[in-house]
Formats: C-alpha cells, structure tokens, sequence
C-alpha cells in the first residue's frame, strides 16, 4: 500500500496579447481565456522515498520552470525533497503562454521573456505540490492499458514518408496513417476501498486540435479530456479527482486527418467548429481510460507494488559520441551544436504551416550553396569544423545554427528586418545585447528514469517520433531484462525541459519537418538511447553504489541579457513595431 495525495491548481496569467507557445506564429496571440489551465500534482509515497508527478497545461517544460520549481520546493520541503524523484510534464497544448524559458530562440514571437507567466506556473506548481502532499492517504495503485479501435478518428501520423523509411515497420499508404502509430494507452490508476479516484494516461498526439489562427487559452484535447474525467468522477461521488492527460510518442502523431485531400478537411474546421473538435478528440482519450480503469478491476489491471527510485541525469546533447551499437555500422558517429534546417521554418502540412514556399525555396538554394562554400575549400579556417557539423547534420539543410547563433554562417541580426516581424524582433535583441551569452536553445538536457514498483517511466525531455520512442524502450528494456522485477517500460516525452524533436535515424533522412527540428543531427536518437540505456544500468545499483553525473547543469543565464529579452510593458511597442514592418 502507497500513500497518495493528489491536486490541480489554476495557473493564473491574465491574457493580455502575448504570443503562445507552440507554433511559432508572430500573430497567434492569447486576448481570451477559453478554459482554464492548470497545474496538477500527484504525490506518491512508499516506506522511505516520495515520487512526485505533475503535468502542466503548457507547450513545454523549461528549464526556467524547472529550476525554479526545485529552489522553491527544496526550501519548503528540505530533506525530504529529492529532485530525482520529480517529474514534470507537459500536456503540449499550443494554446498555453509563451515567453516561459530563459532561452532566446522559442520567447522570440511572445515577444521575449515574460517573468510574470513564469512566476504564476510556479506559483501553481508548488501549491498543487503542497496540496498534494498534505492530502497523502492510503491508496492502492494499478496499471492498464486500452488500445483505441482502428475506426475511432483520434491520432493519424502526420510524417507518413519518413515512417515507413523504418526497417521495423509495416509500411502504409496514405490511406493508413492512422494506423502508423502506437494505438495504446498507458493507464496508472489510483485507488481506495476498490474505487477509482484519479488517474495518469499516457498517450501521445499533438494538442494541436485548435489551430494558429485562435486567439485565446484553452486546454486543446488534453485539457478537455482531463476535465471529461474529472467530471465523471465527481459525478460518480469522487471528491476532488484528478486526472492528468500525459504524451508519449507525440512527435509525428497529429489529431487531424493525414492523407489524401488533408489540407482541404483540415480547413473545413474553423473557428468555434475547432473547439468543438478538440472537445471531442479529448472525449475519445477520457472515454477510453474510464471504461479500462472502471470495468476491469482487477481482472486485466496489475497492482503496483515495491520500491519507488530515480535518477536523472543532465547532459550535454551537443557534443556525444555514439557508441558502435547505435551507430548503424559508421564509425566516429558524433552529434554536433544544435542547428534548424529549412525544414523546421516550412512547419507541418495540416498543424502548423510555416513560412511560405517561396521563402523556403529560397532558403533551400542558399543553404545548399553554403553547403557547397564550406566544403569545396580545404584550406579555410573552418573547413574541419564544417566537415564535421555536415557529418553530423547529414542531408539536413542548415539555415540556423543555433549553437554558434548564425544564420548561414553570419551572425544572427543580419537578414533584413522587413522580410518578417519575428526577423525584427530578433534584430532588436541582438542590437540590444540581449543575446550575446545566452543561448538561443538549451543543449544540456534532463534525462531521467523513474521506478514505481514493476514499472519504470522512461522521461524524455523532447518530441519523440513513435519509433524513436519505441527504440528508446527497447533499449531499456534489454537492460532490465532477467536482471530486475521490473516488467513494464513506458515513456512519457515533453519532461523536465525542451530540445526540439527527436526523430530515428532514417526518419532523418526524409528531413520533413521533423528531422529538421531534431537539432543535435542524425545520432539525436543514438545519443539517447546511449545515455538511457548507462542511466537504466544505474537504476538497477543500491543508491550508495551508482557512479553517474548529477553535477552537469545548464549555465545560468546572464541576468543584465534576460532583462533586456523580458517584456515589463515593451509588448505594445513589440507587437505594433512587428506588425508595421
């Protein structure tokens, strides 16, 4: 028997016409608020350690979130807090606040940092944290899982090409897409006196229901099925439930129709027929993981029981050398600075378009004759440098070099700001000298594995594509097979931070718009597999006897910088500057 305590709190930040979080777009700014966000926490206690969970109606984890969510709960708890043992998660709604990272690159359309959304996360973090806690009882906890039927119209992979490049796979047609990904939910179920009180879904498709052209805060499918449930429940007399509605393998499983005549359906959804839509696709998710918690105690449900551990792991994506196991026969396999090829600018067919075609074209040819400038002369200074960022990089297309803040090998600030309001915001901070020791993305990234009894919960702190995400728990899985009683794998992505997507190695190849937003180049996925596979190594050690870095962390960020990125009442000026030119 654990102890369990569980709570949501609002996240209040009052929509005041900052830019969201998630698809990039200058316009798609928040004046309303649809449904409320929230914050929900679950705390779980065995004899000696406490495992907390909690997953946020937002885009994305930050490092900002994060860091500060460990300084505040490490003052209110003191020892009895270890921060390997806290998972944070994010439900990727691309309706939630922007501007929540100390990071340049993602706050540029908020515009810039914005300390107040921050503040409010937090603030609602440690609250539900704290409830939670204070609510502990005794709490029997359960594991299921529910495949969606082929015919319910809930997730369809939106990368179809790049899919069936993978050697494992049934290959598809257009036809098929919904069946190009993982069907199943994963479900931890909390229970007293034989009833279901609350529970933890993970299942992995975009909340991207609503589209870029919205103007307020809402939940998206996720938030909605976690409301659904949390109805339910208090109608079943359940007092105070809560339900979080996690992702697993999101990376290329979209909730809009992928296939032929996809961009004609997906733009017959306008408007209040969005929300609409949204509700739905998270009425398929909520319907799903009641009917497998509530009609099969304890039939196909498998109690919990043993130790709760950790550990997490921070490391530095950028500069990993691949072991020969993952390296697909090539030697000297390395990843490189994180770079954004043209593909990650021209966005996604149905979810997100990006910059028009004739921009990416243009984009194409001059990072080709780049490509072509930096390779031809073996005598430059650069070459072996380029050398090896190509070798890392592949056939991706290299418009942004994120590590080095260039764009085709000049620094940032130089493309004129009259091509795009977000060319201009970029210029203004570069001119400001908000940009010259921040990072415009994070490289040093938390990898993290936690155990509830059987059952380990690979955390991944980026987009993983399905296969990418199955690879990782095979891998996982190899390690604690015969060697530990631990049964199940499953992972849950958009943990602890944001690197961009993490895509196989011939997914990469096809360089949609996935591989062009899998930074560290075409071993992002060798890396990760290496580094989960020494951390689940680890796991398996008496605590006293493990030999892995917790010391890495990310370089603090300079205060005088993130000022000058911070929008304390600069938004009208941004905005109305932004939309002039």
């Amino acid at each position: 028997m654990y102890q369990v305590g569980w709570d949501k709190q609002q996240i209040k930040i009052t929509p005041k016409g900052y830019a969201m979080f998630g698809y990039g777009q200058w316009s798609h700014r928040a004046y309303e608020q649809r449904t409320a966000l929230f914050a929900r926490s679950f705390s779980i206690v065995d004899q000696q350690h406490r495992l907390i969970i909690c997953c946020l109606d937002l885009g994305c984890i930050t490092h900002a979130i994060r860091s500060q969510t460990v300084a505040r709960l490490t003052q209110i708890l003191d020892s009895r807090f270890d921060e390997n043992q806290l998972v944070l998660m994010a439900t990727h709604t691309h309706s939630g606040p922007g501007g929540c990272g100390y990071e340049a690159l993602y706050n540029m359309p908020t515009p810039g940092f914005v300390p107040e959304h921050l503040n409010a996360i937090v603030e609602a973090l440690v609250q539900s944290i704290q409830n939670a806690i204070a609510s502990e009882q005794d709490t029997e906890i359960f594991l299921g899982t529910q495949h969606f039927p082929e015919q319910t119209p809930v997730a369809w992979n939106r990368s179809i090409k790049a899919y069936n490049r993978n050697p494992e796979v049934q290959p598809r047609t257009e036809a098929e897409t919904h069946l190009a990904l993982n069907r199943e939910m994963q479900l931890i179920g909390f229970y007293r006196e034989q009833q279901l009180q609350s529970f933890i879904s993970l299942f992995g498709v975009h909340a991207t229901c609503l589209g870029n052209s919205l103007n307020a805060y809402d939940g998206d499918n996720k938030g909605y099925a976690a409301v659904f449930s949390e109805q339910a429940l208090i109608e079943q007399g359940i007092q105070n439930p809560v339900t979080i509605f996690a992702q697993a393998t999101a990376g290329d499983v979209s909730p809009h129709f992928h296939g032929k005549d996809q961009l004609k359906i997906r733009n017959k959804i306008k408007g209040e027929q969005e929300y609409q839509y949204a509700q739905q696709n998270g009425r398929y998710q909520s319907e799903l993981a009641l009917t497998a918690l509530q009609s099969n105690i304890p039939k196909n449900l498998h109690k919990v029981e043993g130790k709760i551990d950790a550990v997490l792991s921070y490391v530095d994506l950028s500069n990993i050398e691949i072991p020969d196991e993952f390296a697909a026969g090539q030697k000297h396999a390395k990843t490189s600075q994180p770079c954004h090829g043209t593909a990650f600018f021209a966005g996604t067919p149905v979810d997100g378009l990006g910059a028009p075609k004739v921009l990416i074209k243009g984009m194409q040819f001059l990072a080709d004759q780049f490509r072509k400038q930096k390779t031809k002369h073996s005598k430059a200074v650069d070459f072996a440098e380029y050398q090896q960022l190509y070798a890392s990089q592949g056939p991706k297309q290299i418009l942004l070099e994120a590590g080095t803040k260039k764009i085709l090998g000049q620094p940032i600030g130089f493309p004129p700001s009259m091509l795009d309001p977000l060319i201009a915001e970029m210029n203004r901070q570069v001119k400001a000298g908000a940009i010259q020791q921040s990072p415009l993305v994070p490289s040093v990234v938390p990898l993290q594995i936690v155990r509830l009894g059987q059952l380990a919960l690979i955390c991944c702190p980026g987009e993983f594509t399905t296969i990418a995400g199955q690879r990782v728990v095979e891998t996982v899985q190899q390690v604690f097979l015969n060697q530990s009683d631990i049964e199940r794998v499953w992972l849950a992505s958009y943990c602890n931070d944001y690197m961009g997507y993490v895509t196989t190695y011939e997914e990469y190849q096809q360089q949609a718009y996935e591989g062009g937003h899998t930074l560290f180049g075409q071993w992002t996925l060798a890396a990760c597999q290496s580094k989960f596979k020494d951390l689940a190594k680890q796991l398996l050690l008496e605590k006293n006897k493990r030999h892995y870095d917790e010391m890495t962390r990310p370089q603090p960020i300079p205060e005088n910088e993130l000022a000058k990125r911070s929008n304390h009442g600069n938004l009208k000026t941004a905005v109305s500057q932004g939309e002039a030119v």
